[in-house]
């Protein structure tokens, strides 16, 4: 095997058309070996002496290494966890830069650094070799034929995010051949890129596709890991939504086929932390190659500074962490042209010191980068740690998940007290939490379910969580979760329960539709897909999850055009996705007319006493721009409201958009007469669209 020096840079393992390049970062390893191994990746071939270390970057080039080549590291360096070093060569490791990974991790004592059951870990060295056991890193070619290939660039404005998983959305699709479902090349199948595109939706935000494994204690009570927040490594795709060949490849292809149908590929990344865990955990990656570098250790450094919940946190205040980090998001924006990202507990990342910072070096770097300004970026702003809930905080050029119009919604809708001022800011993109600092009202991605909760038809089925089946005695998951199940607890054969369900399922998704911001649907709720009350699916990788492709019931096709048709006319009707916040301010050449206006029954506009009644529950929205307006009534009350429109209202000519009692979409010319009253039914929303005379 020729050895050359080779260069620090890039990281990884780069193939140049004549050899291969491996540059490992390290700050604390006193060596580092590379181990090449045979196609099945079983028997090491090669242990190679990195001969250069340049800048904390150990480095070789193999002139004789191709693409396909298997590999891995072994990092000799302390063993002192009480000093934060947990080195042990008898570890293979896989590469943080890897672009590709072959195998599943077949779990054994020999992947941990200490000798299991032993009482100190620190004191406990494991010298036998995880080598047989292990994930092998590929040395891959990156050449890819994008062809005519534009990316959609949907304006944030415009844009509706459809939260998807890779293996839910097409393991039961009848009409995708067998070896393709669950995979990328299942979600590129023209059948399902063409149910997305009739059901309106313009972004696909896909759960996690970056490499991870099945947890231990989930194999042994025969579950799996679903969800995959649980990263190993952040470049190479989950071999296991790969179908044949070459992962990227299948990637990039899906890609180029639903930006050629107009849509867009949102990537949920798991940056915060690792499949590591905490000080018990085992030594696969990060752990073994330089533990003190990668990861937050408190005090004592045995042990991991924790605001994720899983063990760890990933140190993205080192700089060369946090330039795998954004080497790790160019890459799958310049390689694979992936249109932006959800952050899996962006605070974690946003952390400097003790605490959140919207300024943090990581944020800096983020809204600096050329590559990162023309994608989207979204926070879930949230964590485990101190001050960890930090909605509306992040900064401008960012979108974040909006967890109080989840619950705000719910509550309004399940008949809870006091929600009616909630409902209101929440309708106009919360600007009391988002109007600040020149941010747009997409900034708040309104959801009313995603994958961690109920579904849809569940949020309208069950009072409570029903997770026994995840193995924890139903512990695990939410219990606030602002649920009704309208009289009986699950499926019932009531027609009244089930037709009151039905319509709560339509008052929900037409409120997100009527909202400023950015709505997201998820996968299935518009065909009813159940988890069968269970809110905390991560483990559950089954037909409970995935999402049923069969024959639908009426009242589910029925429900499904109703979804459709509802984002097509909020599409058409501009007010209701505006770039900017509204504030009831006057329209220019208008007299006395306002861009938002709230209502009573009575037609007269709400005033400070009206929102602090002893109870309110109805309430009219006026929307308008120039001459156009739209208006929507909301009413939680079981029995129906009779509304009135005042001048100059009362003398349009008026047309149904929608109305959530029957589910029937945009009715020309069905409006209320000019000057009569009309009625909204119980727990029910109308919405008429007209056009103000001059």
């Amino acid at each position: 095997m020729r050895i050359e020096a080779g260069s620090p840079g890039p990281l990884g393992a780069t193939w140049d058309g004549s050899g291969t390049n491996f540059a490992l970062f390290s700050a604390n390893a006193t060596k580092v070996e590379l181990c090449l191994y045979e196609r099945s990746g079983r028997r090491e071939t090669d242990r190679i002496d990195m001969p250069e270390h340049t800048h904390d970057i150990w480095h070789c080039y193999l002139p004789d290494v191709r693409p396909g080549q298997l590999y891995g590291y072994r990092v000799h360096g302390p063993y002192e966890p009480s000093a934060g070093h947990r080195f042990n060569p008898n570890k293979l490791l896989i590469d943080p830069y890897a672009r590709a990974l072959k195998g599943e991790l077949r779990w054994q004592d020999s992947m941990f650094g200490y000798r299991v059951g032993s009482t100190r870990e620190d004191l406990s060295f494991d010298r036998r070799d995880s080598g047989p056991a292990m994930p092998k890193s590929i040395v891959v070619d990156e050449a890819f034929t994008w062809g005519n290939h534009v990316a959609p660039q949907v304006p944030w404005t415009d844009t509706i995010i459809y939260e998807a998983h890779v293996k839910g959305m097409t393991a039961m699709h009848p009409d995708v051949p067998d070896h393709m479902r669950g995979t990328f090349a299942g979600l590129a199948d023209p059948q399902v890129i063409d149910y997305l595109a009739r059901l309106g939706v313009t972004t696909i935000e896909l759960m996690p596709i970056h490499y991870f494994p099945d947890d231990r204690h989930l194999l042994e009570q025969g579950l799996h890991n679903y969800w995959g927040y649980n990263t190993l490594n952040f470049f190479a795709p989950a071999a296991r939504y790969i179908s044949r060949g070459s992962g990227h490849h299948e990637f990039k292809h899906m890609v180029r086929r639903l930006h050629e149908a107009g849509i867009e590929v949102i990537l949920d990344v798991v940056y915060n932390h690792t499949a590591e865990g905490n000080q018990l955990g085992p030594t696969l990656s990060f752990r073994g190659i330089d533990n003190a570098s990668y990861y937050m250790l408190a005090e004592d450094k045995r042990y991991y500074s924790d605001t994720t919940g899983t063990g760890n946190t990933v140190n993205v205040a080192h700089p060369r962490v946090m330039q795998m980090v954004m080497d790790s998001l160019r890459y799958w924006v310049e390689v694979c042209k992936v249109d932006g990202f959800r952050f899996d507990l962006a605070p974690s990342m946003s952390r400097e010191g003790s605490g959140f910072d919207s300024s943090s070096a990581w944020l800096d770097a983020v809204m600096q980068d050329p590559t990162l300004q023309g994608v989207k970026l979204i926070a879930e702003p949230w964590d485990l740690g101190m001050d960890g809930y930090q909605v509306g905080n992040f900064p401008p050029g960012w979108a974040e998940w909006n967890g109080r119009y989840r619950d705000d919604i719910r509550s309004y809708w399940r008949g809870d007290s006091h929600y009616l001022p909630p409902l209101a800011s929440n309708l106009l993109g919360s600007a009391d939490i988002f109007d600040h600092n020149g941010r747009k009202p997409w900034a708040s991605v309104n959801f009313v379910t995603a994958h961690d909760g109920f579904t849809l038809v569940d949020l309208v089925t069950y009072n409570e969580k029903h997770n026994e089946g995840n193995g924890e005695d139903n512990r695990d998951g939410h219990n606030d979760n602002r649920s009704c199940n309208w009289g009986v607890e699950g499926p019932t054969d009531d027609e009244a329960i089930n037709a009151l369900r039905d319509r709560m399922r339509r008052n929900l998704i037409a409120s997100l539709l009527v909202s400023q911001g950015t709505p997201m649907l998820l996968m299935g709720d518009e065909i009813g897909r159940s988890q069968f009350g269970n809110n905390n699916g991560y483990c559950q990788d089954t037909e409970m999850s995935w999402l049923n492709w069969g024959e639908d019931s009426d009242s589910e096709v029925r429900f499904r055009t109703f979804v459709s048709d509802l984002i097509r006319a909020r599409g058409e009707v501009g007010v209701f996705h505006q770039a900017k916040f509204l504030h009831g301010d006057g329209l220019a050449g208008q007299d006395e007319a306002k861009d938002i206006c709230w209502l009573r029954p009575d037609g007269a506009e709400m005033n400070h006493d009206d929102w602090h009644a002893v109870d309110p529950k109805v309430l009219g929205m006026v929307l308008a721009q120039q001459s156009f307006r739209a208006v929507v009534f909301f009413n939680a009350l079981e029995e129906e409201m009779t509304f009135h429109l005042c001048d100059p209202l009362s003398q349009m000519n008026w047309s149904v958009l929608f109305e959530t009692m029957t589910g029937a979409v945009y009715r020309p010319g069905t409006g209320p007469a000019a000057g009569t009253p009309f009625t909204v039914p119980g727990r029910s929303m109308l919405a008429l669209i007209g056009n103000r005379s001059h």
